[in-house]
């Protein structure tokens, strides 16, 4: 009965932002998961080196340096670095997610490639290669299970910086070096030494295996394939494809050449030559490939359970495999003499390399802390060469030394190089533009450019819609160190406020209380029967929740309206009466002389002058 074993990190919170959701795959140096980074809320790769790793101070400096090296290295065709950290005693790289497969899979699946593809993902290696190499980066571990290929065909290299910190330090600490030994240059075989030479070197035997299925050289002992690239001539792909081109093998032996100074120096030149062979192919041969089955192909998966050692990553000790050049000549017939002054001649020159001369060994001065041209004076005079690195810094002022490789104390044969990292100041970068976006664009873009994440404070605003950037505390392309916190004002819309009733009131309460509430008073007049003048006899719109700044129109009253006053003149007191309330009037009678005729004498207002209705008319009556 079979046990499922279930990753522990699945389901955990690396470093309280990257939430782990499934393993995708478990390496020599570091297993990969999927994962989603809840503060940008998008998916990402982390990739998690073992424990072990983070023992070795020469790995724990050389990861942080690589990190920052590779994160600075922007390109279509590489996998983006995002950040890096310590989490549980584990070095951690976040990455950004490749939704497809590598290139091991493809082989697996697929065999042989096409001609045309092959150039073609080789040619997208390149032109990553080459950017990386114009940094002064070197992959030093490309294979396929480095190569990702997007749903979308889009080739993307991996682990740009990785191979070198981890390699690096096991050679420093241990004499031995890691590798994918079926795609080790010849010089870093033997010395150790890795240039951007060695990548394209790599990329030509990823080449030979994209367009034969198999590795030029194979053997089930790694050390033996290691002889093979220091001894052996990559063998051109047309023996196997008669069919092929003599450009292509040009091509493949200019990237494989045993000397680096014969091959193909860089990523530049590698990526120009074969751009200058694919121009000239024709296109029918392009869709060309090996008859060759998947079944067929060498497994290079460092996963892999294969008991063949020389297709993962193995550690081989540095300059077990020497060149006929490193062999001194020895005559097995010599006379004893001869042999016993050449003994005697090896031994004195031996104690003289190991004691005064370029073996012997000398501690590195401390340099921490220098200024560069003071530190690599100290250096030089100590008989040391030293490579100058150069990278920002939050603490360390512009132009002194960060740290030294190897550290102050540590021996160093003499002649043998000091790496120092030089910093350039606490990184400066460009603000984006905020205003004007959404609270999450101009968060996650701010994020993207370096800095942390923004303060954020809301305010209710007539203009700009809710959400969105009204103001930032920097203006867009001001630069600010990358440790600036940037304080954003987002909108929360337009203010509500609560419009009161104010109908009835008098005009001048109405507005004021309106007004209070941060409304805008409008105002229309008309007449009115029951409300009185300069009270308010509407409001539009009706009371209830407005927003500020909202225009509320109120409706004031003129009062009663007028009309033309009725002449009763010689009229009956009984006809006047009722002549002047039918047209609205209030009749006030008064007598003059007994008032015995019952006739009207005079009125007042006078007949056909204007008069608000309800309003009293005087008539006399004699």
């Amino acid at each position: 009965m079979s046990t499922v074993v279930t990753d522990p990190l699945i389901g955990r919170l690396i470093d309280g932002r990257y939430e782990v959701r499934a393993r995708l795959a478990r390496g020599g140096m570091a297993t990969v998961y999927r994962a989603l980074d809840r503060r940008l809320d998008r998916e990402v790769a982390v990739k998690v080196m073992h424990p072990h790793l983070a023992e070795s101070e020469d790995f724990v400096t050389r990861f942080r340096r690589e990190a920052r090296a590779a994160a600075r290295l922007s390109h279509p065709h590489v996998v983006a670095v995002h950040d890096q950290g310590l989490w549980q005693d584990s070095f951690y790289l976040t990455m950004e997610f490749v939704d497809g497969e590598d290139l091991r899979a493809v082989l697996r699946r697929e065999g042989p490639l096409p001609l045309g593809r092959a150039l073609a993902v080789t040619q997208a290696i390149l032109d990553a290669l080459a950017v990386a190499h114009r940094r002064g980066l070197v992959h030093r571990d490309v294979k396929p299970e480095n190569v990702m290929l997007t749903r979308d065909g889009v080739v993307k290299v991996a682990d740009f910086g990785l191979a070198r910190a981890v390699s690096e330090a096991t050679v420093a600490s241990t004499g031995t070096l890691l590798g994918t030994v079926a795609y080790l240059a010849p010089e870093l075989v033997t010395h150790g030494q890795a240039s951007p030479a060695s990548d394209v070197y790599a990329t030509g035997i990823l080449l030979h295996e994209l367009l034969t299925g198999h590795q030029p050289f194979t053997s089930d002992i790694p050390i033996n394939v290691a002889f093979q690239h220091v001894h052996s001539t990559v063998p051109p792909p047309s023996e196997e494809l008669p069919w092929l081109p003599r450009e292509v093998d040009d091509l493949l032996a200019a990237m494989t050449a045993r000397d680096p100074a014969e091959r193909l120096e860089n990523g530049d030149a590698a990526l120009a030559r074969l751009r200058q062979v694919l121009a000239g192919l024709p296109e029918g041969l392009l869709e060309r490939r090996a008859a060759a089955s998947p079944a067929e192909i060498a497994d290079g998966d460092t996963t892999t359970l294969d008991d063949r050692p020389s297709h993962g990553t193995v550690a081989l000790p540095v300059g077990e495999v020497v060149t006929e050049e490193d062999v001194p000549p020895s005559r097995s017939r010599a006379p004893r003499v001869i042999v016993a002054v050449i003994a005697l001649a090896l031994a004195l020159g031996a104690g003289w390399w190991f004691l005064l001369g370029p073996g012997s060994q000398v501690a590195v001065p401390p340099v921490v802390g220098l200024p560069e041209e003071r530190a690599v004076e100290i250096l030089s005079d100590a008989g040391l060469a030293v490579d100058v690195e150069r990278a920002n810094d939050d603490v360390v002022p512009a132009g002194e030394i960060v740290s030294s490789e190897p550290a102050a104390g540590e021996p160093v044969r003499r002649g043998g190089e000091v790496t120092v990292l030089v910093s350039e100041g606490i990184l400066m970068l460009e603000v984006p533009t905020t205003v004007g976006l959404t609270r999450e664009a101009a968060s996650a873009d701010l994020q993207t450019a370096g800095f942390p994440e923004p303060v954020v404070t809301e305010q209710y605003h007539q203009e700009v819609p809710a959400g969105v950037v009204i103001s930032s505390s920097a203006a867009a392309g001001e630069v600010l160190p990358h440790l600036a916190t940037i304080e954003l004002t987002v909108s929360l819309g337009r203010e509500p406020v609560d419009a009161a009733d104010v109908t009835g009131l008098p005009l001048a309460d109405a507005r004021g209380a309106l007004e209070g509430a941060g409304l805008v008073v409008a105002t229309a007049e008309e007449y009115s029967n029951d409300v009185p003048e300069g009270a308010v006899i509407t409001q539009d719109p009706p009371p209830g929740q407005l927003y500020r700044g909202d225009t509320v129109t109120v409706t004031v009253s003129l009062g009663r309206p007028f009309a033309t006053v009725p002449s009763v003149f010689g009229l009956s007191r009984a006809a006047a009466i009722d002549t002047l309330e039918s047209a609205g009037f209030v009749v006030k009678v008064e007598s003059l002389w007994g008032g015995s005729l019952g006739m009207v004498r005079f009125q007042d207002p006078a007949g056909g002058q204007q008069a608000r209705l309800g309003s009293t008319v005087t008539i006399t009556v004699v």
